[in-house]
């Protein structure tokens, strides 16, 4: 399998992860006519889309997504609050095993301005991963992964230097204080985690202001010893069980 990025950040997020004979897409921020360009122009494989929340850096295309017909999977609440009544439109709710072609989606509650599901996913050509972003923390601890894609928004350092300096609007470095993952916070999760099979860290949705890239990707590499990538428009990365 292949993990593609399309977008990982407040301009846009997007991820296809592409096995052999289908492919899943987690969020739907970034236009569709990209999404056909990275398959191809070909979306009969596409099996769904996961979709985390409302907000528009990850759910601004999802009716053309729809329209196209590609199955959409969210939360009520999402679903209302983008006014959306669409017969590819599927609820899913919270700690419930879904099937999305051949993969198998476990839906949890993430700490956001709004309802935010991250996802545990497994399929036999990239075994487990979950994904975890927009969200302060992520209370859950998980077994048996093989790739991770987690927030690493910023450095509250960053936040506060900016700040000093009078480069920060204080509201909005509070929003994302209290909304995102803070990079130590997402060194606290990956401790917290057994990563004895794990393949592939992905850091995703930095803030292009009030984070480090460079930094953050050496850090967690120095922490777990694993391979670790930073999510960026065009990224293609192996995206499997196994190392080989």
């Amino acid at each position: 399998m292949k993990l593609k990025v399309l977008g990982s950040s407040s301009k846009g997020n997007c991820y296809l992860f592409i096995g052999e004979t289908e492919t899943l897409i987690i969020d739907a921020g970034i236009n569709l006519k990209k999404v056909k360009e990275a398959l191809n122009f070909d979306l009969s494989n596409v099996s769904g889309l996961l979709l985390d929340h409302s907000h528009g850096d990850h759910s601004k295309f999802v009716e053309s997504f729809m329209n196209a017909g590609i199955d959409c999977y969210s939360s009520k609440e999402c679903f209302n609050e983008l006014d959306i009544t669409h017969h590819r439109a599927h609820e899913i709710k919270e700690q419930v095993l879904y099937k999305v072609g051949g993969f198998k989606v476990i839906p949890f509650p993430l700490q956001h301005e709004v309802k935010n599901y991250g996802f545990l996913v497994s399929h036999p050509e990239c075994g487990n991963f979950c994904f975890v972003t927009d969200t302060h923390f992520c209370r859950y601890r998980f077994k048996n992964l093989n790739n991770i894609l987690i927030e690493a928004n910023h450095d509250i350092n960053i936040i506060d230097e900016r700040l000093m300096e009078g480069k920060g609007n204080p509201a909005l470095m509070n929003r994302i204080i209290t909304s995102h993952m803070e990079i130590n916070t997402t060194r606290e999760f990956l401790a917290s985690n057994d990563l004895s099979k794990v393949n592939s860290i992905v850091l995703i949705h930095l803030s292009d202001s009030n984070s480090d890239a460079e930094r953050f990707q050496r850090e967690i590499k120095d922490q777990t010893g694993k391979n670790v990538h930073v999510a960026e428009a065009g990224m293609e990365i192996e995206f499997n069980a196994k190392p080989f």
